[in-house]
């Protein structure tokens, strides 16, 4: 990858729906060299897709909470089961497996409290391997979504 790669990355991550054409003019090349690099990116896993960023207020979801998971034993049995379960709960934004302690770092949304705490009562708790669940309310985002490259 080398730097004209990078930019095309970096407008894409700005404007992911820029046309061939727009793309090539913002990155400085002609359409089909930019074109051939684009096919290129995504083949090669670098750009995984495309998708509307779609803001949680304006569908509902005005509550946010991180929730760390500690699991009773980490066998591979149990990690599967766990992950496999909270990739099937829609409210779980994210799920990262984590070193050390805690396991877990869900980043989960809802539309209030009433309904983050039946979420974790009949979702959360109950996932395969769960010994702890803690959770800390987030106040406002300071830094959301930002390119991966500069």
């Amino acid at each position: 990858m080398d730097a004209l790669d990078r930019k095309i990355l970096a407008e894409l991550q700005l404007d992911g729906r820029l046309t061939v054409t727009e793309l090539a003019a913002r990155v400085q090349l002609s359409v089909s060299p930019c074109h051939r690099r684009l096919r290129d990116l995504e083949r090669e896993g670098a750009i995984r897709g495309y998708k509307a960023v779609v803001d949680p207020a304006a569908v509902g979801l005005t509550f946010e909470a991180l929730v760390f998971a500690t699991l009773r034993w980490e066998d591979p049995d149990t990690v599967t089961a766990f992950e496999e379960a909270v990739a099937a709960v829609p409210h779980v934004l994210q799920a990262q497996r984590l070193f050390g302690e805690p396991d877990y770092l869900l980043r989960v949304a809802t539309t209030d409290l009433a309904a983050f705490q039946q979420l974790y009562d009949d979702q959360l708790a109950r996932l395969p391997g769960v010994q702890r669940l803690t959770s800390t309310l987030v106040m406002k985002h300071v830094v959301d979504d930002r390119p991966l490259l500069p």
